[in-house]
């Protein structure tokens, strides 16, 4: 049997079962490959169907109604181009290519092109500043960039040996020209398969150190592990996705990539610059949209809307990233008859826990462990278990969707791969029929709409600024985005607290930090330490929550939308 036949075989197991969580769980395995391919021995295979080859594959709208629509036999055929393209440029197997671009048919075309190539992806957000740049570019030690006019100047003063590929505009004599491309032969081969073992992807995510780790996963780990994925969403052939999730980051190729094309569903892309939830609900209704997946952020958006603007409601939901609150999850139930269903996982991981097809849910719970994942609760303490603790995943057998480690960090590969499970870092407890429900992060580290948010990393910014002697930077509860960083300031001497101060502190935070970092609101306050002389968070953070709640009165906080120069 081949890769391809094992693969699939798999896969419609778990489609047979996805309204039946109890059995599904009982008798999934991994598949297992010593070779495999998500190019050549997935996508091109489910070209070549005569029943799939002319579907679409991606389609991706714009704000004025255009779309670009690729069916899988013309991605099969675009991607293998730009793969032998690559090569004729240079790009050999295991080069590092960063890949940074929005909602474009060629994110899709480089990613799949990179995939046969046997090439190491690193995605990256097109929010990213030229100082968030020049990290990358070192430690993920990248040797081609695959970027688009728009974005082309923040590499003007970022160092490195590496050659730009340009998509668009005028293009200089130093970059490659991506629209050479098109000339290339749509013929493509490997010397030799691409192990399963072997590196495929490095995602950079923050952690409660100044600088992201940096994630590393295998042709197997995302590109199979998202069968997961596949069943906590219900995706099915011929469905149509829409996830609503910015490129460069994990999210954006768990459901805008993997997950719908195991299913052989179509990816659906709706492209716009400032939200409206009636455009939205409109184009999901034009493009039939059977499958929505967004984060608690946008689900927040669209409940201040009509609702029942959507004719044809999809009937699969689920969100991701923090829990969703009851009132969001009623709203849309009356209005389109369907329960939107949390998931859970991280970076490092497909979907780990959640609420599957078919089963009640619990409100505000994170669900139940996925086929393939074994959950086990530790206290982070004493390592005992129990019903409530830090989620940790059982490695024995490990399962297929957990990545490979963190790039050139085995200090920290080994500490979270520790005593025979994996450490997730996030703390849960579980009822007594199994469910579970998210507590919070064993560390300082939050979340900002759907974005993981570094305390350290903001605070490095902030000292900077010659007003702050010293900083703290916390979660402040926000009914829009659920938290927003929040910083306490210790002005520095000679700096007097007070709006003029604090606007200036915002506005060096806005050039220094990209837009989903950005400190949102600033106290001017001494801060608690403890006798170390390290500051207690936790001690500010509860505070938020007693403002949030009126149980102490606020103090003085000036906000980003006190000033109108910062707002937006």
């Amino acid at each position: 049997m081949s890769v391809t036949d094992e693969f699939r075989a798999a896969r419609d197991r778990l489609l047979e079962l996805r309204n039946d969580y109890q059995q599904a769980r009982a008798e999934f395995s991994w598949p297992q490959f010593s070779e495999f391919n998500f190019g050549f021995d997935w996508f091109d295979q489910v070209a070549k169907d005569p029943q799939r080859a002319d579907q679409p594959a991606l389609i991706i709208t714009e704000r004025d109604g255009s779309s670009i629509r690729r069916t899988w036999a013309e991605l099969s055929e675009r991607s293998t181009q730009v793969a032998r393209w690559l090569a004729d440029q240079g790009v050999n197997r295991s080069d590092s290519i960063a890949i940074m671009l929005g909602n474009q048919v060629e994110l899709w075309e480089s990613m799949l092109a990179g995939i046969k190539l046997g090439a190491i992806l690193i995605p990256c957000t097109t929010q990213l500043t030229p100082t968030d740049l020049a990290d990358r570019i070192d430690r993920g030690r990248i040797q081609w960039v695959i970027t688009n006019e728009a974005e082309i100047q923040k590499f003007d003063t970022v160092p490195g040996d590496y050659t730009l590929i340009q998509i668009g505009g005028s293009v200089p004599e130093e970059n490659l020209d991506y629209a050479k491309s098109h000339q290339a032969e749509a013929s493509f081969q490997l010397d030799s398969p691409t192990r399963s073992n072997e590196t495929l992807l490095r995602y950079f995510t923050s952690g409660t150190t100044s600088k992201a780790k940096l994630v590393e996963h295998t042709h197997t780990s995302y590109p199979v592990g998202h069968l997961s994925t596949m069943f906590w969403i219900g995706l099915e052939p011929g469905d149509v996705h829409l996830n609503v999730a910015s490129p460069g980051w994990a999210k954006h190729a768990w459901s805008n990539l993997f997950a719908p094309w195991i299913a052989e569903a179509t990816v659906f892309l709706y492209n716009y610059d400032r939200f409206d939830p009636i455009a939205l609900m409109n184009q999901m209704d034009a493009e039939k949209v059977t499958s929505f997946c967004a984060p608690p952020t946008v689900w927040r958006l669209l409940i201040q809307a009509d609702l029942g603007a959507l004719a044809n409601p999809p009937q699969k939901l689920v969100s991701a990233g923090e829990p969703l609150n009851a009132e969001v999850i009623d709203q849309v139930n009356k209005a389109w008859g369907q329960v939107i269903r949390d998931g859970f996982g991280q970076t490092e991981t497909t979907v780990q826990i959640a609420n599957p097809p078919g089963e009640p849910i619990t409100i505000g719970a994170m669900g139940r462990p996925m086929p393939g994942y074994e959950v086990v609760l530790r206290d982070p303490a004493t390592g005992e278990e129990g019903d409530v603790g830090e989620i940790c995943l059982a490695t024995s057998p490990r399962p297929l969707g957990l990545m490979k480690g963190y790039f050139e960090n085995e200090d920290k590969t080994n500490e979270v791969f520790r005593d025979g499970v994996y450490h997730t870092g996030d703390i849960a407890e579980r009822d007594e029929r199994g469910v579970l429900t998210y507590v919070g992060r064993a560390d300082d580290v939050f979340k900002s709409s759907d974005y993981k948010i570094s305390p350290f990393e903001l605070e490095s910014v902030l000292i900077e600024h010659p007003g702050v002697a010293e900083a703290a930077v916390v979660p402040a509860p926000d009914e829009l985005r659920l938290t927003v960083p929040k910083a306490y300031i210790v002005a520095s001497g000679g700096h007097e607290p007070g709006p003029e101060l604090a606007e200036s502190i915002l506005a060096y935070c806005r050039e220094h930090l990209s837009a989903f970092k950005r400190i949102r609101r600033l106290e001017f306050a001494d801060l608690p330490k403890t006798i170390s002389g390290k500051i207690r968070r936790v001690e500010l953070r509860q505070a938020e929550e007693r403002r949030h709640t009126g149980d102490t009165p606020a103090g003085t906080e000036y906000r980003d939308t006190d000033f109108p120069k910062l707002k937006g």
